[in-house]
């Protein structure tokens, strides 16, 4: 949308389209803390309450590579439809671990869970009545885009960019290795991502001069962009607005993807054959840090994995900032202590894993969020040093499941792996 455009437009466009409703269920429901450190943290975040009960349909299964992949979908009290992949090791005896595999932000909207996930070729396309990330709510979702859509107006985004899981993830589908690991595994998309989208088809105005700035640099540089690119240029703009408004309502972006989070949690451990007792998370960059806001608003989180998400406040001073996004910035979270004071926070046992050659934290902000962690939860925690930028790599991911199949056994035979000495900082 350009300006003259804007200019001749008779109303100005939603910016929550899809989430209209999303104020009134947050001034409507309040979560309701185990303890009085989660009570503190939820009220600082303002994460709303998750609808009991929910309840999920299964809309495919397919059995590939020896896991079976389910999709799932469920609705939340507010916003779209969310869309899930609960992956599983075929013929499986007995109860199961269950890990939530929490996707990245990665600068990419468009797909949220979807790109941990491997699924055999014709499996879980769209059809005619559902948009491409395995959302069917075209209207509050869809993506915005100038190519033709199809018969019920929605724009195809095609499949999910698999060189995010090269770049990011060594070229592996987390959920689905590790389910070949022995895990129940659910991955889902969270707030602002794949199925959880906000419309931006019209552009809210402020988001519409971003974008059109975008396009006239692809242009100039030659580029052809695609509908998914202009999409997540749209919403890497539109962040900036869904933080003001969750400031406005009461909320924040961090409180609102923690909201999906537990009610994801709620889902996995009603899933047929996981053990609700061994329950888990892991994630890497923006994931990491929801599984530890997770880890610290649940009880039922025993053992989570963070990758590349651990530093101090401090250390993001002042040259650090730009890069990340607001999942790390809550308004008032530094009242409560540092960012590694999230892990304290928590009962659960967790594995840091630091990226010594990331470009998004300064290597002294990790080494004090590690001595403080050593020393305020010596006994529930094990940090890692390696030698990677910012990565999963899938010797990394070994380390996280071995960890995670140490520290969710059976109750009586629970241990903590001794860290490698080669990659721990004293």
């Amino acid at each position: 949308m350009t300006a003259v455009d804007m200019a001749a437009s008779p109303t100005r466009p939603s910016a929550l389209a899809g989430y209209e409703d999303w104020p009134a269920y947050v001034a409507r429901n309040r979560l309701t803390a185990h303890s009085e450190d989660a009570r503190q943290l939820a009220d600082t975040l303002g994460v709303p309450a998750v609808t009991p009960d929910l309840e999920y349909a299964v809309q495919s299964e397919s059995e590939h590579d020896g896991v079976i992949t389910s999709r799932l979908q469920w609705q939340l009290g507010f916003g779209p439809r969310t869309s899930a992949w609960f992956v599983r090791p075929a013929g499986a005896a007995g109860p199961l671990p269950g890990l939530l595999a929490l996707h990245c932000h990665g600068g990419i909207k468009a797909y949220g869970a979807k790109r941990l996930v491997s699924l055999p070729d014709g499996v879980d396309r769209p059809d005619s009545g559902e948009n491409p990330d395995g959302g069917d709510n075209p209207d509050g979702g869809a993506p915005l885009g100038e190519r033709p859509g199809n018969a019920n107006g929605s724009v195809s985004l095609g499949l999910p960019p698999l060189d995010v899981r090269a770049k990011l993830y060594g070229g592996r589908a987390l959920a689905t290795w590790l389910a070949q690991q022995g895990f129940a595994v659910l991955a889902h998309d969270t707030f602002m991502w794949g199925s959880r989208r906000f419309g931006l088809d019209p552009l809210p105005w402020r988001t519409a001069k971003a974008v059109s700035g975008q396009e006239a640099l692809w242009r100039e540089a030659g580029v052809e962009f695609s509908a998914a690119e202009r999409f997540n240029a749209a919403a890497a703009a539109h962040e900036e607005t869904v933080a003001k408004a969750a400031t406005l309502i009461g909320t924040s972006v961090t409180g609102t993807v923690a909201h999906d989070d537990l009610a994801a949690l709620g889902v996995l451990a009603s899933l047929p054959g996981v053990d609700m007792d061994r329950l888990g998370c892991v994630g890497f960059s923006g994931g990491g840090g929801r599984a530890m806001v997770l880890g610290a608003l649940s009880p039922l989180i025993r053992s989570y994995v963070v990758t590349c998400m651990m530093t101090t406040f401090g250390s993001l001073l002042p040259s650090y900032l730009d890069a990340h996004s607001w999942l790390l910035h809550t308004p008032g979270l530094a009242k409560l202590g540092d960012w590694p004071d999230l892990s304290v926070r928590s009962s659960a046992t967790v594995l840091v894993q630091y990226g010594l050659a990331d470009q998004l934290f300064p290597e002294q902000g990790m080494r004090d969020a590690h001595h403080h962690l050593m020393e305020n939860m010596p006994a529930r925690y094990t940090g890692s040093f390696w030698q990677e930028p910012h990565v999963f790599t899938p010797a990394m991911q070994d380390e996280a499941a071995s960890f995670l199949t140490a520290t969710l056994q059976p109750r009586q035979l629970t241990s903590t792996p001794t860290p490698d000495s080669t990659r721990t900082y004293q």
